[in-house]
């Protein structure tokens, strides 16, 4: 076989010596059979470029260094974990994110995002209110059906101004009685008859315990007259209720929404509260039952909670102790 060197050296001045690549032999391979070299090299014994040896050390770097990677994590995770407790938060009220200042909700609520915070419906098409009426059914599941409850409801009991729970034990929230009027599921809340009833409740702040407005002498200026007959009209233990108004926004509003009946009383009673995280626990409801609203217009409704530690600020923005949605039934 004919060896031709590639290059050669030669002396140069002062000792100084260079190289030249004066001959190089062809690669005469197809394009395949370098695929096939660059992929397993039989004459080196190399696989996609590095030997047995070579892999192997790489290997073993990055199981060592994912390894140590994975155990630093789970002793951060483990340091993490022994600071937070199951049962409560370790930031609790003013130390908290959420604060002291107890935020509304509302039900039904639209399921198509475009519409926001606006309740419309034909009350003459049964589909349309089926919808509804199935959207309000979803959500009082947990209070018609205990058995949904983190253990199964067993530590419910029938509470009272005067019977506030036990230790360990959760107040009942009773939906389908007479108390709530027509704002039952037997009655479809009243959605195919064009006066449609829209629960509210308070969102849940872990250890909030309300500062009730239980003394008519002292009263806000600003809470509507209809509220403060009917505190003035209840017992010294009922009084102690977070209250709650509706009415329309702007004056046209006032005027379209027609009177309202909040069931079973005009706010949430006082022995539902501090909420501790008790299994079983439900938030308290209430039904706003709209009576006689007009038909074709769009209503704003803004729901206020009364109490002293629940601070109100009416903003599109950053809206505090009230809720809004607008109302439309054609």
């Amino acid at each position: 076989m004919n060896k031709t060197p590639s290059t050669v050296s030669v002396p140069g001045k002062n000792g100084i010596g260079y190289t030249w690549e004066y001959a190089k032999a062809p690669d005469n391979r197809t394009r395949w059979q370098k695929i096939k070299t660059g992929i397993w090299n039989p004459e080196t014994h190399q696989f996609l470029g590095r030997t047995a040896k070579s892999w192997g050390g790489i290997f073993l770097f990055y199981l060592i260094f994912y390894g140590a990677l994975a155990v630093f994590f789970a002793i951060c995770m483990k340091c993490l974990m022994m600071t937070i407790d199951d049962e409560y938060p370790k930031w609790q009220l003013d130390s908290s994110i959420i604060g002291t200042n107890p935020g509304m909700g509302y039900r039904p609520m639209s399921q198509e995002v475009e519409k926001g915070s606006l309740i419309w419906y034909n009350h003459r098409n049964e589909t349309n209110v089926a919808s509804w009426v199935q959207s309000l059914n979803q959500f009082l599941d947990p209070y018609n059906n205990s058995q949904l409850l983190p253990g199964g409801g067993k530590n419910q009991q029938i509470c009272d101004y005067d019977r506030p729970p036990a230790q360990g034990k959760v107040c009942a929230v009773e939906v389908n009685g007479p108390a709530w009027g027509p704002c039952t599921d037997k009655q479809g809340y009243n959605y195919n008859k064009a006066s449609p009833c829209v629960f509210l409740k308070l969102n849940r702040i872990y250890g909030w315990q309300p500062d009730f407005y239980n003394d008519p002498k002292d009263l806000p200026d600003d809470m509507p007259d209809e509220l403060k007959d009917y505190i003035n009209k209840t017992t010294k233990q009922e009084r102690n209720t977070v209250w709650v108004s509706c009415q329309g926004e702007a004056p046209n509003d006032r005027e379209n929404i027609g009177q309202i009946q909040i069931y079973p009383r005009p706010g949430f009673a006082g022995y539902f509260y501090p909420y501790l995280n008790v299994k079983g626990y439900l938030s308290p409801i209430v039904a706003v039952h709209f009576k006689r609203p007009k038909s074709n217009i769009l209503i704003n409704v803004e729901c206020r909670a009364w109490a002293k530690n629940v601070y109100y600020k009416r903003s599109l923005q950053n809206r505090e102790g009230s809720v809004h949605f607008e109302l439309l039934i054609d």
